[in-house]
């Protein structure tokens, strides 16, 4: 059968109508996708849990239209928790789980492995990342935009300060898809700005994933002068943390007469509540906050030592450590018409399970080659369902000392905090067990009346820390004597072109590598993702 001309035109039309309209059920059918991640951000320094004085009302916004995810944690330190939160998988047998990637590292994750993005970027999503990077920039295989995000804007490192000229070792680093930016202003608002005109300029036929981890408020702090006026008499009330450290640094801030960072550190968290406000709005605006899951949580418990200001009480410790105040963080989620609002969640979630849950929730396939160590923890969060944790969890952290180990195992019932102390000839173990169901805010150490508990618990660790790569993240932080920065990390990134198509092999022969890492035991893998049938000897890599 033949048409004619008009009749091929107004077929043209039709089926060009017929697919915008696919399009757009497409996009409805689907909900967008919204992670705002804090850095450094305390548990007792927001609204809804009873804070006073800070002005957090986006948040607590948040909390009423969703869901507070009470038992959320992450790892102690930033990278690995990013690491975590992108690929759904353990920061320890990624290489990056005891020390954040610093400028002057190589480190970053491995290409092979699946980010979340770009699973949703293959299931017909838009992809866009609007704030600090911190996970890999040697080489542009560790870029945002070869990890999913089809769009990206910010900083590949972190402390690049609040103002003009975001830099990082002196080097610039303020850049939108490779190329170096100058735009002007407070950082904070600088990415609630370039979120929302992201959302306004979306394809509108395309659902989106968007993230966007900002810096605040994470050191050196720094405000618009009229939030920091509106802190400025705040008084530093805040209790002990019950952490050696922390405590440590507030008596000798005091005892030297420096002021507290209290007060600049509301005017932070002031500023990053508005940005989140700002984004909140733009999804009111486009009518687009009913199909769109907001999830919201910090990387780390607060930096409640002197020069952080943040407060985790009555949580113990903070940044850096393994008690709950370091790893048990603010987390919010909202969908409306499916999680309840108002409600809280009590399972136990980690950052690891927010991949496949997302996943889930969006019906999108995940297609990665390894297995997630994450959970898909949706039922628990639109159904209300409680799953119970017998597995352990595992974190810990080398930051800032290098050989000064804070590690965890936990899981519903029990959790052991183990402290390492390694020295050239020895190392020290001080072990801290608690009822976590029973006694939260880890008051009773247990380690004494339970010692089989603690030698299973510390078993479990030890194995957990065979799987690290030998050349993972360690703590280091100065770099390699006389290591200079580039004067704009734009130009840092080693380009594709110049890179070899295949990871490199190392110097042992490949013959041998199985070898090898097996002998290396306990120090850690020669073979990536490599799980040995046991710690000393035994077989080789599962």
């Amino acid at each position: 059968m033949k048409f004619s001309r008009p009749q091929t035109k107004y077929l043209s039309t039709f089926f060009l109508a017929s697919l915008l309209a696919a399009s757009a059920a497409f996009a409805e059918s689907k909900p967008n996708i919204v992670i705002l991640v804090a850095d450094d951000l305390g548990w007792a320094d927001v609204g809804y849990h009873g804070e006073e004085v800070i002005r957090t009302p986006s948040l607590d916004r948040l909390s009423r239209e969703g869901a507070e995810l009470d038992r959320f944690y992450t790892t102690p330190i930033c990278s690995p928790t990013r690491a975590a939160l992108m690929t759904g998988r353990d920061p320890m047998r990624l290489g990056v789980a005891y020390a954040t990637i610093l400028p002057w590292s190589n480190n970053g994750v491995h290409p092979d492995e699946r980010f979340m993005p770009e699973s949703f970027r293959a299931a017909g999503y838009q992809t866009a990342m609007v704030g600090k990077w911190h996970l890999g920039h040697a080489q542009q295989t560790y870029h945002p935009n070869e990890r999913g995000f089809e769009h990206f804007y910010g900083h590949l490192h972190t402390e690049v300060g609040y103002f003009p000229p975001f830099a990082n070792q002196g080097g610039k680093d303020f850049q939108a898809n490779g190329e170096s930016i100058d735009d002007q202003g407070y950082e904070t608002f600088l990415l609630a700005a370039e979120a929302s005109r992201w959302i306004r300029d979306r394809n509108k036929n395309k659902p989106f994933f968007l993230y966007i981890p900002f810096i605040a408020p994470h050191t050196p702090l720094d405000a618009p002068e009229e939030l920091k006026a509106r802190y400025a008499d705040m008084d530093d009330d805040r209790k002990p943390t019950r952490s050696k450290h922390s405590d440590n640094t507030r008596r000798i801030g005091k005892f030297s007469g420096r002021p507290s960072a209290r007060p600049t550190y509301a005017a932070v968290v002031d500023a990053m509540d508005q940005a989140v406000g700002r984004v909140l709005k733009t999804l009111d605006d486009e009518g687009l906050a009913d199909n769109t899951i907001v999830l919201f949580f910090s990387d780390n418990g607060g930096a409640a030592y002197a020069s952080g200001g943040a407060d985790n009480v009555p949580l113990r410790g903070g940044k850096g450590n393994t008690f709950e105040g370091g790893i048990r963080v603010v987390s919010l989620v909202r969908w409306p018409g499916v999680i309840e609002p108002g409600s809280q969640i009590e399972s136990i979630i980690s950052v690891m399970d927010v991949f496949p849950s997302l996943a889930a929730a969006a019906d999108v396939p995940i297609e990665g080659a390894r297995k997630l160590d994450g959970r898909n923890m949706w039922p628990a969060i639109a159904e209300k369902k409680k799953i119970q944790r017998e597995d352990f969890i595992f974190f810990g952290s080398e930051t800032p000392i290098r050989g000064a180990f804070s590690l965890t195992a936990f899981n519903d019932e029990w959790k052991l905090v183990q402290e390492v102390r390694q020295g050239l000839l020895s190392a020290d173990v001080t072990h801290y067990l608690f009822n976590i169901a029973d006694d939260p805010n880890e008051y009773n150490n247990l380690a004494a009346a339970h010692p089989d508990v603690v030698a299973e618990m510390a078993e479990a660790i030890h194995y957990w820390r065979t799987l690290h790569p030998v050349s993972g993240i360690r703590s280091t932080l100065t770099p390699p004597p006389g290591w200079r920065a580039p004067r704009d990390w734009v130009s840092y990134p080693i380009p594709l072109a110049q890179l070899q198509a295949e990871p490199a092999p190392g110097m042992a022969p490949p013959a041998v590598l199985p070898a090898l890492d097996w002998m290396h035991g306990e120090s850690g893998r020669l073979i990536y993702d490599c799980e040995p049938y046991a710690l000393l000897g035994g077989g080789l890599c599962k």
